[in-house]
């Protein structure tokens, strides 16, 4: 069975995160399958494209199972979400968290239960976040929140993120889907072009701030992923212990 299924019908594609039994957690499978996913041209009738996950969780984060195999590639694969010509909604049912919190803001417009919650544990494990995934925290939450949620890193409500404007609609667990429909149902109904027009505009606009100097930040994350503190926090995540953490 594939981890990531893609559907389309009529306007609508649907790519659905399909590893339930480990909270759709991203390995490198399925950061390609979602690469892919994104990647295709739009056919002349799809017009949107709906991210899902299967089971009770929308999506964990990175699979720490299997270490940082996965790592490398999520940054480019985020990208293709937002290169997408299409707008992207995320549909989150359950927790979205580090990796998947990422997936769900990196769509254009995310509809949350009110049961969920999201979350950038990272700094809790020990993974530092490139420029490209800060920056996208930031442009998204604004300075006050991006610190709460990146430095903090605890979990948050999805009333708690859509107060921050993070998130565009949230609803009891019973209207979901009926709320979901009906982003998803104005976006199709919208004229595709000046979506596109939108969207890239939106997408160009944002791209400015890599103008800046930010060589030695990214030097400075991939010291942070190359430390013991790393193979620490996941061990101990895994363990579901306290970490102990040396800075080194």
């Amino acid at each position: 069975m594939s981890k990531v299924i893609v559907e389309s019908i009529g306007p609508v594609r649907t790519v659905t995160l399909n590893r339930p039994e480990k909270r759709n957690a991203l390995d490198a499978e399925t950061v390609e399958g979602l690469h892919a996913a994104f990647a295709a041209p739009p056919t002349p009738e799809e017009r949107v494209i709906v991210v899902r996950g299967a089971g009770p969780g929308f999506c964990a984060g990175l699979d720490l199972s299997v270490g940082l195999k996965a790592e490398s590639g999520i940054g480019q694969m985020l990208r293709q979400i937002e290169l997408s010509p299409l707008p992207a909604v995320a549909v989150v049912h359950g927790d979205a968290i580090a990796g998947g919190c990422q997936l769900a803001l990196h769509c254009d417009l995310v509809v949350a239960s009110s049961t969920a919650r999201f979350g950038m544990s990272i700094a809790q494990i020990g993974i530092a976040l490139s420029w490209f995934l800060v920056k996208k925290i930031q442009e998204t939450a604004g300075p006050v929140a991006a610190r709460e949620i990146l430095l903090l890193g605890d979990p948050l409500s999805a009333k708690r993120m859509h107060e921050m404007g993070l998130i565009a609609r949230v609803a009891e667990p019973a209207d979901l889907e009926t709320a979901a429909k009906a982003v998803i149902d104005r976006l199709a109904a919208n004229a595709p072009l000046a979506l596109r027009s939108i969207k890239a505009t939106l997408v160009r606009q944002m791209d400015t701030v890599d103008l800046l100097q930010h060589q030695d930040i990214d030097a400075l994350a991939q010291l942070a992923n190359a430390s013991e503190d790393v193979k620490e926090g996941m061990a101990a995540r895994l363990a579901k212990r306290a970490a102990n953490f040396k800075g080194a």
